[in-house]
């Protein structure tokens, strides 16, 4: 069974030679950044991911995390490996340097998470969910909050976990009946339970740090009257020592499809006097303050599809090639040749390795414009480039663990029977890519998003720079003397007319019909995602071309270049016509259905 491979030639190829890494090195603290000191992160990062989590992930699945009496317990060698990753300082690699972070770029930072989640997704879980706990705290803390957990967090020594569903609330936050009862000096008492919570027991560190919704006495209805807590597994004394167990106790840990080995637990606060905790920020703003997490969360979610992708077309790619059966199609004399000789094989390995492409450059372009938000001199660039992040981290997120499932399946469907049999191992990655387009808000909750608050709400401005952006690229394809660049400016042009057209419908409907708007609003989300990463694979191909134009001597690369291009464009820009009028005419029989006919 293989073995994770991170695609480094791919990521350098992304950073240096489609620019994202000159975008973010004139930014103030990424000023010692060039190619070789990437290079060489991003190389040290593969061998960990390679010789370290990759080996864990299938023990992992098999195994899976235990709970017995409050206490779990992980895979064996998960603690031996958190050790060996904090202790290569991988946690604190994008963490702001004034507490001990390494400062890189998200745009560096994302490529080294897209290693963690290809090789051992379970085990990534665990310093997602803490660096956004990280981010909440520095945004929105407390002097006291700050001072007590960053560093520690940072370093990874103790980790943080989101608590928001409980079981009569789902998604809906606006039913949350965790209560934060005010006993002075800036601390509550937490009575409540939360479910669905990713790390919310282990034995990996000796304190996990829970950021918890609740609301206060006083408190209004409805998310306007939640407030944001830090509530620590263990009471921290003045001089950072731990003290007493806090009135936390987890209750039971799922069994779920996939992601075994990562513990999914559910936390009881306040069995007794209640658990102990302090407010972040001030009360009552605590969704606007978990969104810190969410969005930070959301987009990590959308570099797990990209990873989980990766891995499998990895896996598929070497059955491929190993497997022997049938004869060429068209040959003369009959011979058992290897899978990937026909054509439907290639077909369904073009479609896995386009769409992992596009999905990383898409998600590198979106990092890479965080960090511009967060760092750039110019406050007219920051407020560009945040509308660019908050327009397509729905994308980012929605489209690319839509993709991971969809290309996990054809992982299995290229094995053949042998995908079903666990021990080949493609299950796995369907089985753990599952849960991706659910947590931190299913597709249609993105979807909903995309289309009120990032597109109907600014009239389709920030989306309309986007599509500017696109066209740019689509004349700079048209004007090449290549017959195969003019053939992708054809196809992205009809792309960008088609998107055009759905968004003039959700800006000029969405006040007045928004149901009707609402019921294509998933469909629009797979569009966007499909013209943004048609947008990147165009960009690949106009660097490609000039690449062999010069004569490099990497031909084989950039060839593939081209023609993964080229099948993006034929294959996947050409379902956005049909994506456009199903968003603008689909929608009769699903608001027409009475609930009764289903």
């Amino acid at each position: 069974m293989s073995e994770y491979h991170a695609p480094l030639r791919d990521m350098q190829f992304v950073l240096n030679e489609l620019g994202y890494l000159d975008q973010v090195r004139e930014l103030p603290g990424c000023n010692q950044l060039d190619a070789e000191l990437v290079e060489a992160i991003l190389g040290e990062a593969g061998k960990f991911a390679h010789g370290v989590l990759s080996p864990l992930n299938t023990q992992g699945d098999r195994e899976g995390a235990r709970w017995c009496d409050g206490e779990v317990s992980t895979v064996k060698g998960w603690r031996e490996a958190y050790q060996r990753f904090i202790d290569g300082g991988w946690n604190a690699l994008s963490c702001n340097p004034e507490f001990d972070g390494q400062g890189l770029p998200r745009v560096v930072s994302a490529l080294v998470e897209e290693m963690w989640n290809g090789a051992n997704l379970s085990f990534g879980l665990c310093p997602m969910l803490t660096r956004g706990a990280i981010e909440a705290i520095e945004l929105r803390g407390s002097a006291y909050l700050k001072q007590t957990y960053l560093a520690k967090m940072i370093s990874g020594e103790w980790t943080g976990t989101m608590n928001l569903t409980e079981p009569q609330a789902g998604s809906d936050l606006a039913a949350v009946r965790t209560r934060a009862e005010p006993v002075g000096d800036g601390t509550y008492r937490i009575k409540g339970q939360k479910i669905f919570i990713t790390y919310g027991e282990h034995d990996l560190t000796e304190n996990i740090v829970h950021l918890v919704l609740a609301r206060t006495p006083d408190a209004p209805a409805g998310v306007k009257g939640i407030s944001l807590f830090v509530v620590p597994k263990f009471l921290v004394h003045s001089d950072g020592s731990l003290g007493a167990r806090n009135d936390v106790r987890c209750a039971s840990i799922e069994h779920k499809l996939g992601i075994h080995a990562s513990p999914t637990a559910v936390l009881a606060f306040g069995d007794h006097e209640g658990a102990l905790g302090w407010l972040v920020g001030e009360e009552n703003r605590g969704l606007e303050y978990m969104f810190i997490m969410m969005n930070a969360a959301r987009f990590s979610v959308g570099v797990e599809g990209v990873g989980l992708s990766e891995r499998a077309y990895q896996r598929a790619r070497a059955y491929a090639h190993e497997r022997i059966q049938g004869s060429e199609i068209g040959a003369v004399e009959r011979s058992n040749v290897a899978i990937i000789r026909h054509p439907d094989v290639r077909r369904m390995l073009l479609s896995m390795k386009s769409r992992t492409e596009a999905m990383r450059a898409l998600a590198c372009a979106v990092a890479a414009a965080m960090d511009c938000a967060e760092r750039h001199l110019d406050p007219a660039v920051r407020q560009e480039s945040q509308a660019l992040v908050d327009l397509m981290i729905p994308v980012v997120k929605g489209w690319s663990t839509e993709n991971a499932v969809d290309i996990a399946s054809l992982g299995i469907q290229i094995h053949g029977g042998m995908g079903f049999i666990e021990e080949t191992g493609a299950a796995q990655h369907l089985r753990d890519a599952r849960i991706t387009t659910l947590y931190e808000g299913t597709t249609g909750i993105q979807a909903a998003d995309l289309i009120g608050r990032k597109i109907a709400r600014d009239g389709g401005k920030a989306i309309g720079q986007l599509s500017k952006q696109i066209y740019r690229v689509m004349e700079e394809l048209a004007w090449t003397d290549d017959p195969q660049l003019q053939a992708n400016a054809s196809a992205l042009a009809r792309a960008l007319v088609a998107l055009n057209a759905s968004v003039e419908f959700i800006v000029s409907h969405f006040a007045t019909q928004p149901a009707r708007v609402a019921a294509g609003a998933v469909p629009f989300l797979e569009l966007l995602g499909i013209v943004a990463g048609g947008w990147q694979m165009a960009r690949s191909a106009l660097v490609a071309h000039r690449q062999l134009k010069a004569g490099s001597d990497d031909q084989d690369f950039y060839r593939g270049k081209l023609l993964t291009a080229r099948f993006y464009a034929d294959q996947l820009l050409a379902q956005v016509e049909s994506l456009s009028r199903v968003v603008v005419q689909g929608a009769d029989a699903v608001l027409q259905m009475d609930d009764q006919q289903f």
